[in-house]
């Protein structure tokens, strides 16, 4: 009996001491704090864009054909005048054999037609010189009325005949010169069946193969033509104050992990309907690697804005969660945030926090929630 009340004694007593670690208070943690304040900062618009070469051309066909051959594929190099596409055109060089054959038939008859000519004009010579003969005989009572009338019709149809081989002749300078034009077309037509490449650049599509039919305006290739490329971004409508012709802009390239100045170039005068945006177009300066295609980003200055800046050391990352904790009072409340930009060592802080505010710097990994803090 003796043993069981010492027994309950000594757990009492434990229980005791238990209780009473359990509600002594922590001590507060010394933390280091910093008010966050609203600075006004230079507004920037940014926008995206793909680079691209300045000059492109769509290869495509003039004619309806089957494409025979295909002599370049995507990535070539070519130069200026270099055959790209090789179309059927055996029916546009029958045509052209057909048009420069009546030339030829034309050239060959101007030959007779001049010794027509040179003919009728003897025969009205003669013809004259025998009528003023006549004319002064019948002056003398030596040859008949009859005679010459007679005369007189042969003149009349010697001049008739020689005005008949001048016509013939000018029809035929006609068909000489319709067969010299029918030729021209034929050879340019004939010219149609390859697609040469306008200038010296790089095949960046091939979307035909031999086989395919060719139609008028369908692109073929697309080629680009090398040197300077600029990056064409699209900007918002509301925006267009800030873009002008001339003006130099930074532009930031993700694959080469730099920014050049860049040049405005070109605004496109109509505004896409669909996204209620227009294109820019951006120089950009030689730069060793930049390829088309390429992202780009380029940023114009905007109005100034007001912007609450929080130290980046007071920032706590945990995946994609971002929080800082607020001291109130002396206690430290976890607040989420939502950030914007990088400013050196600070932070845009877009949501979550209110000028005026400490946070606390460094805050240490065992901190929580409601935790008691001294300055």
């Amino acid at each position: 009996m003796q043993l069981a009340a010492a027994w309950s004694v000594l757990v009492l007593a434990s229980c005791s001491k238990t209780e009473t670690r359990a509600t002594t208070p922590s001590a507060p943690v010394a933390v280091k704090v910093e008010t966050v304040a609203a600075a006004e900062l230079p507004g920037v618009y940014e926008v995206s864009g793909t680079v691209r070469a300045r000059y492109t051309a769509a290869v495509a066909a003039k004619i309806v054909g089957t494409i025979r051959e295909v002599r370049v594929q995507a990535g070539d190099r070519v130069k200026a005048g270099q055959i790209l596409i090789v179309l059927d055109s055996r029916d546009l060089e029958a045509n052209l054999r057909r048009a420069e054959a009546g030339l030829a038939e034309a050239q060959n008859a101007i030959p007779e037609a001049e010794n027509a000519i040179a003919a009728a004009r003897a025969n009205l010579e003669l013809a004259q010189v025998t009528h003023q003969r006549f004319q002064d005989l019948l002056a003398k009572k030596s040859v008949s009325q009859q005679e010459f009338d007679e005369s007189a019709a042969r003149l009349k149809g010697a001049e008739a005949a020689l005005q008949i081989s001048l016509s013939k002749r000018q029809q035929l300078d006609a068909r000489h010169g319709q067969a010299e034009a029918e030729v021209a077309a034929a050879r340019i037509a004939a010219g149609y069946g390859t697609l040469a490449a306008p200038f010296a650049g790089l095949v960046s599509e091939r979307k035909a193969d031999a086989g395919t039919l060719a139609t008028p305006g369908a692109p073929l290739l697309v080629l680009e033509q090398e040197g300077p490329l600029r990056l064409e971004a699209s900007v918002d409508e509301s925006r267009l104050r800030l873009v002008r012709v001339g003006q130099t802009v930074p532009v930031t390239l993700e694959g080469l992990d730099r920014t050049v100045d860049g040049r405005v170039a070109e605004i496109a005068p109509a505004v896409d309907a669909a996204t209620r945006s227009f294109l820019a177009k951006i120089d950009l300066p030689a730069v060793a690697g930049l390829r088309v295609g390429m992202f780009g980003r380029a940023a114009f200055p905007a109005e100034k804005r007001s912007v609450l800046l929080a130290p980046a050391a007071a920032v706590v990352e945990r995946g994609q969660i971002r929080s800082l904790y607020v001291v109130e009072g002396d206690t430290a409340r976890l607040r989420f945030v939502t950030l914007g930009e990088s400013r050196g060592d600070r932070r845009e802080v877009l949501a979550g926090l209110d000028p005026g505010e400490q946070v606390i710097l460094n805050p240490p990994a065992a901190l929580e929630d409601g935790a008691r803090v001294t300055r």
